[in-house]
């Protein structure tokens, strides 16, 4: 048996793909609203794997299961619980700026210049900023932007 030193649990709830967030809030609900006496302490909805859901709870197994049969598009709970340190990765944030190096052709997404390709001339990583410079444009200006407001189009261009 898994426990954290709080004496938590850490459960995988399998759920309908694409409504791990309808899982989470309906989760959230029917504890706020007393409809479920199951104790539950966190629930995360990972960006990185769909259709499942990671619920932290003081209950046993049978317990989370009980709450699952009165979730909406929550399916199953996975027999095996699972560790802190198996999940950990997938509560720390990726940077914005992952997988864009120089010379990547990307899309800006938000701002003035949302829908121009630009290429990406500097990463900085430490302030997850990205400097580009338009394609179209006849004279090359350099634009610092944020780096979550750019698509990735193509990582070939150098």
């Amino acid at each position: 048996m898994t426990e954290s030193k709080f004496g938590n649990h850490y459960y995988i709830l399998k759920t309908t793909s694409k409504h791990e967030r309808t899982v989470a809030d309906n989760i959230r609900e029917a504890i706020e609203n007393n409809m479920t006496d199951v104790v539950v302490t966190a629930v995360v909805v990972p960006e990185d794997i769909k259709g499942y859901v990671f619920v932290e709870s003081p209950e046993e197994h049978a317990r989370i299961e009980e709450l699952v049969e009165s979730i909406a598009h929550a399916r199953i709970v996975l027999k095996n619980e699972t560790s802190l340190e198996e999940i950990k990765h997938f509560l720390v944030p990726k940077p914005a700026v992952a997988g864009i190096d120089e010379g990547t052709i990307v899309e800006l997404i938000a701002g003035p210049f949302k829908g121009e390709k630009a290429v990406v001339k500097r990463v900085d990583h430490t302030k997850e900023e990205i400097t580009v410079e338009l394609y179209e444009s006849i004279v090359p200006i350099p634009i610092t932007i944020r780096g979550d407001n750019v698509r990735v189009i193509d990582r070939n261009q150098d």
